[in-house]
């Protein structure tokens, strides 16, 4: 595989090749962001697979379809070809078909967003099933997913970044790795050959807290504090510029009984401003405000201007359809909220994103968005965070345009890889 171009650390390597010994039946891989890990398992187990096995199914999960084809099959696909595979991808079956010495397998792709998906994985037989992001995924899909592995010399891979030390995954097979007869390879920056120092002192810059520990670290452990906790009001707040903005965008979390939050966003020089805020609290106001009312709120936010986009609350579909009779350009926020954590950092941290100090409401509640700990898993806390909500909206939107673009921010940025 040298002569293709590709270059292996040591413990990529390993992961190439676990499944040539008989005692191990599965693979963990888990450790920092852009360690290689992804790829090498992607490329083991297509080769894995199709050594093996004929006429046989297989599955991958991602937490969704559109993710396992962004993080793993956009790079490891191109590489089966070059290495000879004949890959041909069914997208309306969410499938691939792949031909490689004589040998056809199915490889089947499946989403676990949520406790309803472990249905959907009901039901297959498979020969051997890939993880991508295992901690992401509901423990009901994951278990589902290892239960389809019935046919003999099916084996089962793992990979992850680190989420809490009480998470489910880290305590029933990170910690329980060998009487699971399972490989556990703990990754770092380093493992990843292609990733020049640079980039990793960009990480390393560009996290603080439970992101660095977690993600350039690649260490299990508890997240605590300040979400934000590196972000200073006084030092990284800004004056509105002075001058025009070339585009406007405007990020919306709506509220009834909570309260209501919308962001106005000016893009100058390459930096989006978040320039004016509209924020109600029914509560300590009285009085739920209705559709209509809050349409007529974020218009005068809008002030005339021409805005690109109304980035929204998904859950807000009535809102949603006011605005669009209004003439707005509506669309559907991305609420995946551990993504939307790390890509709002790196967002911050790298100057990407800044908040006026016209936006008070916004500035309060980053001073006191804090962890804490819901069952396994450390979460935001639900309280004063509905400002920190539309930002979050704003910061995924964000991402996916820079993702087209051929940048992405920190929580999805793998293309370099390889």
């Amino acid at each position: 595989m040298a002569g293709k171009g590709l270059r292996f650390s040591p413990k990529q390597l390993r992961v190439l090749t676990w499944w040539r010994n008989p005692k191990w039946e599965a693979v963990i891989c888990d450790g920092a962001v852009r360690s290689g890990k992804t790829f090498a398992m992607g490329l083991s187990f297509f080769l894995w697979a199709q050594a093996g096995f004929d006429g046989r199914q297989f599955g991958i999960c991602g937490k969704t379809i559109a993710s396992v084809r962004r993080n793993l099959l956009s790079e490891l696909a191109p590489c089966l070809r070059r290495l000879g595979m004949e890959v041909r991808e069914r997208r309306g079956e969410n499938l691939l078909a792949v031909r490689f010495r004589g040998h056809e397998n199915t490889f089947l792709l499946f989403g676990g967003r949520d406790e309803s998906s472990a249905g959907l994985i009901q039901g297959s037989t498979l020969a051997g099933v890939l993880l991508d992001e295992a901690a992401l995924m509901p423990r009901s899909f994951v278990e589902q997913a290892v239960a389809r592995c019935s046919v003999a010399g099916s084996r089962l891979w793992f990979n992850c970044n680190p989420e809490g030390p009480q998470h489910w995954f880290y305590q029933e097979w990170i910690l329980k790795a060998e009487e699971r007869r399972a490989l556990r390879l703990h990754f770092t920056m380093e493992d990843n050959p292609v990733l020049s120092e640079r980039i990793r002192e960009r990480y390393k810059r560009n996290c603080s807290g439970a992101f660095y520990r977690r993600f350039v670290l690649g260490e299990w452990t508890a997240a605590e504090g300040l979400v934000y906790d590196f972000f200073q009001a006084d030092r990284d707040s800004a004056e509105v510029p002075e001058g025009g903005f070339s585009a406007w965008r405007i990020s919306a979390d709506y509220g009834t009984v909570n309260p209501a939050s919308f962001g106005l966003w000016g893009l100058r020089e390459g930096v989006w401003y978040r320039v004016s805020e509209f924020y109600y609290d029914s509560r300590k106001m009285g009085r739920q405000r209705t559709d209509a009312e809050y349409a007529g709120d974020l218009e005068r936010l809008a002030g005339g201007r021409e805005i690109q986009r109304v980035i929204v609350d998904p859950s807000a579909a009535s809102f949603i359809e006011v605005l669009r009779r209004r003439g707005f350009r509506v669309v559907k926020a991305d609420n995946d909220v551990a993504d939307g954590l790390r890509v709002t950092a790196d967002l911050l941290r790298t100057g990407q994103i800044v908040i006026c100090r016209t936006c008070g409401d916004c500035l309060r509640e980053l001073a006191q968005y804090a962890w804490e700990q819901r069952g396994e898993r450390d979460v935001p806390r639900k309280k004063d965070d509905h400002a920190m909500d539309d930002m979050r909206y704003f910061a995924m939107n964000l991402a996916g345009d820079r993702e087209e673009e051929g940048f992405l921010a920190l929580a999805v940025e793998r293309r370099e890889v390889f």
